[in-house]
């Protein structure tokens, strides 16, 4: 592996932030960010990214590629909880295994967005199309994690008399609460609604391109600088829940990215996607969701303990993708992708 592009990435400011963040917590220092400021600028960055994607959309259209990628995205987001699900299933109870298997369908934006930023520093070319891909890849995940749940055994009631009325009336509830958090949550409607907005003030309003400017494109930066200090402060406090989950758990962090990558890797090769959209696709489907599907998870399958799924999340597959991971995956394509 080319050692300069693991050095671009690791002197890169997002991910030294991060390593801060992390230091901050192993030293026991009393660095903390107030809670309303990350969620502020979790919200900031979404709508940078979506609005950028779609002016990007506009400019590329709507082609036969866009539309595959895209779909292909899906698939996978489908595709990589169901075999999650079975290795998980070696250790791990039906409940733990869909609840971490959904998380690991689905995306973590932030690892996109510092990709992008990779792509951007290292020069590549990369289509703003690929932001669609990452917004609709969240929903799915969401819906075959409590699929599996679903059949891969009986529900235990929550009626202790074994009235089956309670028990049907429950799983109604959870899926209308699932469908709604699938499609509606915070992430995904502000990524899809920003899509939609750059879309559309790029065709019919060119100058509102140019007034965004300075808000989505000159503080994205070191707003992302300072959002991956607070999760690097996060992830070093996740060390104690990934110390209590065992050597498994933390294997399956560490390893699944890997091999998710290099089936995105493949997908990508027979969709004949440029270097940089390669690149974007491999950590779509190597990333982890810590914030959306955990959510979700919460609610319609409480049997979970979260602490496994989003410990291995965020404690391991977030800052293994951003600090190894990215220069990783592009230094294997750039030896399957000959260059030109």
């Amino acid at each position: 592996m080319d050692t300069s592009l693991v050095l671009q990435n690791l002197l890169s400011p997002p991910v030294l932030f991060f390593a801060l963040g992390v230091i901050a917590v192993l030293v026991r220092s009393d660095l903390e960010i107030p809670a309303p400021i990350p969620k502020l600028f979790s919200l900031y960055l979404l709508l940078a990214i979506g609005f950028r994607g779609g002016v990007e959309l506009h400019r590329s259209g709507l082609g036969s590629q866009v539309v595959v990628t895209v779909l292909a995205a899906m698939l996978m987001s489908v595709l990589v909880p169901i075999y999650c699900f079975f290795v998980l299933r070696q250790r791990l109870d039906r409940f733990n295994a869909a609840a971490i298997a959904a998380t690991y369908g689905s995306i973590s934006a932030v690892t996109f967005i510092t990709a992008e930023s990779f792509l951007d520093v290292t020069g590549t070319p990369h289509d703003g199309f690929m932001v669609a891909a990452l917004a609709l890849m969240e929903s799915p995940a969401i819906i075959v994690g409590l699929l599996l749940v679903k059949l891969s055994g009986d529900r235990p009631r929550s009626d202790p008399g074994g009235g089956a009325g309670d028990a049907s009336g429950l799983e109604e509830i959870r899926w209308r609460s699932l469908l709604h958090e699938a499609f509606l949550n915070s992430s995904v409607l502000l990524l899809i609604g920003s899509l939609v907005i750059g879309l559309l003030v790029a065709a019919f309003s060119p100058e509102g391109v140019e007034k965004m400017a300075p808000f989505t494109d000159k503080l994205f930066y070191g707003i992302l600088s300072f959002f991956l200090l607070d999760m690097g402060l996060l992830a070093a406090q996740r060390l104690g829940d990934l110390r209590r989950a065992g050597a498994f758990l933390i294997g399956f962090a560490l390893l699944m990215p890997l091999v998710n990558a290099v089936v995105g890797l493949g997908v990508s090769l027979l969709l004949a996607l440029p270097p940089g959209d390669t690149l974007l696709f491999m950590v779509l489907c190597a990333s982890a969701s810590y914030i959306a599907v955990p959510a979700a998870m919460r609610m319609t399958v409480p049997e979970a303990n979260p602490s496994l799924y989003i410990s291995a999340a965020l404690g391991v597959t977030f800052p293994f993708n951003i600090i190894v991971g990215i220069p990783l995956y592009m230094a294997l394509i750039q030896q399957v992708i000959p260059p030109g």
